[in-house]
């Protein structure tokens, strides 16, 4: 399977590879994968958020709750329960695109060595 960071930072080399090979039917691919590869990124990076902010919510509840304000910690613990929730969905999200983006890349050619002879078939 190609490397995705061949396909973030050299997309038309790519896409002259799959041309080489006589396969354009898979160019919109690439785009695909990019597509996929960003929201798969930004699940990550909100996912990474949101659990940095729940355990500085969580050390918020211990301090309230050595501090006898119960009322607030509660407040606190529902405000992680939203945050467990929104990670789940997260999570789940982040699985399925990142299944669909394997199994798209999967399909991208490997790129071509410079020393190949480019042909429509082997006897080429």
């Amino acid at each position: 399977m190609i490397d995705i960071n061949i396909i973030r930072n050299n997309k038309e080399l790519v896409k002259e590879n799959i041309k080489k090979k006589f396969q354009d039917s898979k160019l919109p691919l690439v785009e695909e994968i990019i597509s996929l590869d960003e929201r798969v990124r930004k699940l990550k990076i909100e996912g990474d958020t949101l659990r940095q902010k729940r355990n500085s919510v969580s050390s918020e509840i211990g301090s309230l709750m050595r501090e006898k304000k119960i009322e607030a910690a509660n407040t606190k613990k529902a405000h992680v329960v939203e945050i467990n929730n929104r990670l789940v969905d997260i999570e789940k999200e982040e699985e399925e695109l990142s299944l669909e983006l394997k199994e798209k890349m999967m399909k991208i050619p490997n790129i071509i060595d410079d020393s190949v002879p480019i042909g429509k078939d082997d006897s080429e």
